[in-house]
């Protein structure tokens, strides 16, 4: 397919020209609160450019999925009914970390542009900020100056926010002809009719501090993104996006199965096909990424966005869940080149059916609802409120635009002004629900020593004691000549076995001392690639720089950690056999005396299987496999399906493999030699962390047999209460139940032969006024009781108003009103009357013509809300 080529084809000329390509990472942003989505290919080296890391190359390379549905990006209505707006899309990029500049970048693109992607020259148009003198004399060496042009800082200076890297920029414009516009240049076409934007590339060479100072980066670096859609639409020489070969082939398939043609003439059907196509799109990769629909955060968002696709679906025609129909194309097309969407098949096809079923369902409680809100208007002012209209939209997807539609049919209008001031209470509840994090590129204490230094080396894959050198001290965040006796700090060696708290790992503990010195390390930390800071206090004497220092790990606890950290290979491992190979880690933490996992999964787990993994888990114990880990190029590992990669980690060039026979994983923990010294593992608790993530904790080793026990000993303690063996529990706890059941059929009848009693007593005590029957009784009733007990008494009643009161406790009352359908004729209703007496208890209530309650705070009143019944009767 042209996508796949052209994808493929953009990543080797990177790779041949010296770039790492990098996976795309998932669409969740990791640790990045500044983010609702993945919506560019910078956002996974964002560190990078800020400048808080760094990476083992200085050229990258990507085809990052993108979701751009939320924040400033939100063209979510747009969708469908252009022909460029997308939710999800591609974007191809090339990165320099301080490592070229304009004019190679310029060069790059410019070739890919011509001999990559195989666009015509003579219509390609650059863009430079308007004072690039620089940029545009580079671009003179490829395009007459005649077709580059100048603009401001709107479209060609780029920045990450208020303050942090920001730079001029230059965009690519391909002209498609003079038939979509008579503009002359990009600049006379700000809507891009004929002349579109495919390419842009940042040049960042600035930071911006808080004054709104501009000041030069030391290390000027690039970040380039071209839409791969767009490009494909030119490669094919098509109007539209949607006529691209993936998106075109999803809406082929939509034809198929709802046998209606795709007709970009048809203005009432075609944006329904490419609503769906793109929304399948978006949907499915975020569900492979472990996003699931939700109310709220970015599971509301995609909640949003398969509503979206399933209205304009039964637009035409479709009745019944159909996306999980069209998905199988999806994956036939892009499974290929994204793997994680093959895997996740069965989960996406589940979620979107029962995702589809739910808001049918409530699409249909909505038309009721809209029609009771029409009935409503009709009755209070020909208006249908700002409040209902909002309701209609946000909870059951309808659009305000038919909103307004329906009402107009109904000649009714609505209150606009209210409506769009919810919209924009709702936009700033969702603003403020995102941390607003200052993103200013700045130097690392850590960085200039670590070029300085150079990496500390890590001996602790085969050691837990060492000799190392004081290379840095830092006390209250600056570097010191040495630390004393009561201090506290870090302490950074040119070599440690310590190590440093990472990939969910805990930092190691233990002791750095020489002959007149000890210091208790509390933790250790990595707060710069490449240097491990030693956490805690000085015991006595002093530590100096250059001072040789021995190094011992606690040794029991580093055993424990790594024997924990194997069990979360085998639980990841044992996941996906029972689970199915949609299972994403999300996050771990691996101590001492326990291990916490989480990942992508869109159910709560069943006991049995949970049991079945602990089962799995416990038989790769016994068989007591040796835990192997070697080295082996990241491009290597990438085209290897046996071997774990996990959610938004970054990789260097070479990376570490734990390898178990069956579970191999990328991992630089600390791990035991094998598998049986974990002993045994024991799950403690399942649950759920967030919408479509569950979280495992377990134990091992002696953690585990103690919780083991507690069971047992809970087992014990209730044989004893039941004066029974242990083994005869289950035989005794059926026969109590038994008792119990028959115990509470006895009770039940009971109250029954009570309540029956109780209402003939009652039954005299009918009166009339007028000619119509009344019954006003207060009774001693729980109030879970009290609606069956004056169904009874009503029935038995037969006609006319029964008033039932009953206090629950002393400062809380209930009042239910029925009404026979002879007095209902006569124009009395039961919730006209309990709005009458309710406000006497300091209550209120509501419900029907036939039946109404209400609650109260004054039973003293019951008496006085009976008379004032018996008022509005005779009025």
């Amino acid at each position: 397919m042209e996508t796949q080529q052209i994808r493929r084809n953009f990543l080797k000329y990177f790779k041949d020209n010296g770039h790492a390509v990098i996976s795309s990472s998932p669409v969740i942003p990791h640790d990045d609160p500044t983010l609702l989505f993945i919506n560019a290919g910078m956002n996974q080296f964002k560190d990078v450019f800020l400048g808080s890391t760094v990476r083992d190359y200085t050229r990258a390379t990507t085809s990052q999925k993108c979701i751009r549905v939320g924040g400033k990006h939100n063209d979510l209505e747009n969708v469908g009914h252009t022909a460029r707006h997308l939710t999800l899309f591609e974007m191809l990029g090339n990165f320099s970390f301080g490592d070229y500049f304009k004019k190679e970048a310029i060069k790059f693109a410019w070739e890919v542009s011509t001999q990559v992607f195989g666009l015509d020259a003579d219509r390609i148009w650059p863009s430079v900020f308007r004072e690039d003198d620089e940029a545009f004399d580079l671009w003179k060496e490829f395009v007459p100056e005649k077709r580059i042009r100048r603009f401001d800082e709107k479209d060609n200076f780029w920045e990450m926010g208020n303050t942090g890297p920001c730079g001029p920029s230059s965009e690519l414009y391909y002209d498609r002809g003079a038939h979509l516009s008579d503009a002359p240049s990009p600049l006379e076409d700000p809507d891009g009719e004929r002349f579109l934007e495919f390419w842009n590339l940042v040049f960042m060479q600035y930071n911006r501090i808080e004054d709104g100072t501009l000041i030069a980066l030391p290390k000027p670096s690039v970040d380039t993104g071209a839409g791969l859609e767009r490009v494909v639409s030119l490669k094919m020489d098509v109007e539209s996006v949607y006529e691209t070969d993936v998106l075109r082939s999803l809406i082929a398939q939509t034809e198929n199965i709802v046998g209606v043609r795709y007709d970009r003439s048809n203005h009432d059907t075609y944006p329904a096909f490419q609503v769906i196509a793109d929304h399948l799109r978006c949907l499915a990769f975020a569900i492979a990424d472990g996003v699931q629909p939700s109310n709220v955060d970015r599971g509301y968002v995609l909640r949003k966005v398969l509503r979206r696709a399933v209205r304009y679906g039964r637009g035409l025609g479709f009745e019944k869940p159909f996306l999980s129909k069209i998905l199988p194309r999806l994956i036939e097309t892009m499974g290929d080149d994204f793997p994680e969407l093959r895997k996740s098949q069965s989960r996406i096809e589940e979620i979107l059916t029962v995702e589809e079923e739910s808001f049918l369902r409530t699409l249909r409680r909505g038309g009721n609802i809209l029609g009771q809100i029409i009935t409503h208007a009709q009755e209070h002012g020909m208006m249908i409120t700002g409040d209902d209209a909002f309701k209609l939209k946000d909870t059951y997807g309808l659009p305000f635009e038919e909103v307004v539609l329906l009402a107009k049919d109904a000649d009714l209008s609505v209150d606009t002004k209210r409506y769009h001031e919810l919209e924009q209470e709702a936009k700033e509840r969702s603003r403020k629900a995102h941390k607003e994090t200052k993103q200013v590129a700045g130097e690392n204490l850590f960085a200039e020593y670590a070029n300085e230094h150079g990496p500390c080396q890590f001996t602790g894959y085969n050691s837990t004691t060492g000799e190392g050198k004081v290379t840095a001290i830092v006390v209250d965040g600056a570097f010191v000549e040495s630390i004393s006796e009561g201090q506290s700090g870090m302490v950074v060696l040119d070599a440690t076995p310590f190590y440093a708290e990472m990939g969910g790992q805990v930092g190691d503990t233990g002791t750095l001392c020489h002959e007149s010195a000890h210091f208790d390390v509390t933790g250790c930390q990595a707060p710069f690639k490449g240097v491990v800071a030693h956490i805690g206090k000085v015991k006595d004497g002093t530590i100096k720089l250059g001072d040789t220092l021995k190094e011992l790990v606690d040794v029991d606890r580093r055993q424990k950690i790594a024997n924990n950290h194997t069990a979360t290979h085998l639980l990841h491992w044992a996941l996906h056999q029972v689970l199915g190979e949609h299972v994403k880690q999300a996050g771990s933490v691996v101590a001492p005396y326990r291990l916490r996992f989480d990942f992508s999964h869109h159910k709560a787990m069943t006991a049995e299987e949970l049991r079945e993994i602990e089962d799995l888990v416990n038989a790769k114990i016994r068989g007591n496999l040796p835990v192997e880990s070697y080295e082996l190029s990241y491009d290597d590992v990438q085209k290897r399906e046996d071997i774990k990669q996990f959610f938004g980690d970054k990789y260097d060039a070479k990376v570490r493999v734990i390898d178990i026979d069956y579970s191999k994983e990328l991992c630089g923990g600390t791990h035991t030699s094998h598998v049986g010294t974990i002993g045994l593992f024991r799950i403690a608790k399942e649950s759920s962390i967030a919408a479509g993530v569950r979280r495992i904790e377990a134990v091992t080793g002696k953690e585990a047999e103690a919780l083991s026990r507690e069971s047992d000993n809970t087992i014990e303690e209730i044989a004893e209460m039941l004066k029974i063996a242990p083994q005869k529990l289950m035989s005794r706890l059926e026969k109590v139940l038994q008792e119990n059941k028959y115990l509470q059929k006895q009770l039940k009848d009971a109250k029954q032969q009570q309540v029956e009693g109780m209402v003939d007593q009652l039954l005299s005590h009918i009166e009339t006024i007028g000619e119509i029957p009344l019954l006003t009784v207060e009774v001693d009733v729980p109030p879970k009781d009290l609606r069956p007990f004056a169904d009874t008494l009503h029935s038995k009643m037969g006609k006319g108003i029964l008033i039932v009161g009953a206090a629950a406790g002393e400062d809380k009352c209930n009042l239910i009103v029925m009404v026979s359908d002879d007095v209902i004729s006569q124009g009395y209703k039961a919730v006209d009357i309990i709005r009458g007496i309710a406000p006497i208890v300091n209550g209120g209530g509501g419900g029907k013509a036939d039946t109404a309650q209400a609650g109260g705070k004054a039973p003293d009143k019951l008496g006085e809300a009976f008379a004032k019944a018996k008022e509005l009767l005779t009025k």
